[in-house]
């Protein structure tokens, strides 16, 4: 039965805050470089960069901009170095969240997201303190308005591209995967002619947090506060924020 989806929620907000902080393309530059860092320049061989690489196009990137991330991921450019750092701690009313660094001064960012959760009634916490109440997953979203097929139809696609679970909402249609099936069922869609509106592999709670209407203005300043930040490539937290 289609019903609410509070991750559809938390997507969409986030959604929201990306295009309002004139952003994306930096932070998909880091994405490309520490993706190619890590696993190679080839595109091909290296699934996590190929994936970058549709993230950063579907926010129409320039190809130069891609190639010069590759670059200097593999010392063709000079140019920063940079690493991921993970914080994890608790907003308000005691919500989990995560927050993903991409940076070239570990002190700086330190500083800048203990001092956002310090601001907004949050608290910065050990590591492991709320990563148990995530699983990185493959998320893929099918808007219903574009789509003639009904939901059996959707159904049996998504279950022979490998796909292991789909639920219905009153917009959408939304799939989830392992993060190594992502690629392929992500693929296998695009072949049967669907269109998704969103394609990434994330984060997402396995419970959520009711906050009171206090507690949920408070949450979205501390979650504006994180995103603004320069270093910030994701925030990911399980508030329920609907009213």
């Amino acid at each position: 039965m289609a019903g609410h989806s509070k991750w559809k929620n938390i997507q969409r907000r986030k959604n929201a805050q990306d295009a309002k902080r004139g952003k994306i393309f930096m932070k998909a530059a880091k994405d490309i470089y520490i993706a190619a860092k890590e696993g190679g320049p080839d595109p091909e061989m290296n699934p996590t960069l190929r994936l970058a690489i549709d993230k950063a196009k579907a926010s129409n990137m320039p190809n130069d901009n891609i190639d010069r991330a590759i670059k200097k991921a593999t010392g063709s450019l000079d140019g920063a170095s940079y690493e991921e750092v993970v914080y994890e701690g608790y907003g308000p009313g005691g919500a989990a969240i995560m927050v993903e660094i991409l940076t070239d001064n570990k002190n700086r960012s330190a500083s800048d997201v203990r001092h956002a959760f310090s601001k907004n009634g949050g608290n910065l916490g050990e590591n492991g303190c709320v990563s148990f109440m995530f699983n990185r997953r493959g998320y893929l979203v099918i808007d219903r308005s574009t789509t003639e097929a009904d939901e059996d139809t959707i159904m049996l696609a998504v279950i022979e591209a490998g796909a292991e679970e789909m639920e219905t909402t009153e917009d959408t249609y939304e799939i989830f995967t392992e993060p190594d099936q992502f690629s392929d069922v992500k693929s296998a869609l695009y072949e049967e002619g669907y269109n998704l509106e969103t394609a990434e592999v994330t984060l997402i709670p396995s419970t959520y947090s009711s906050l009171s209407e206090g507690e949920r203005s408070k949450m979205e300043k501390l979650i504006d506060h994180l995103e603004e930040l320069e270093d910030v490539q994701e925030v990911y937290h399980n508030a329920d924020l609907t009213e």
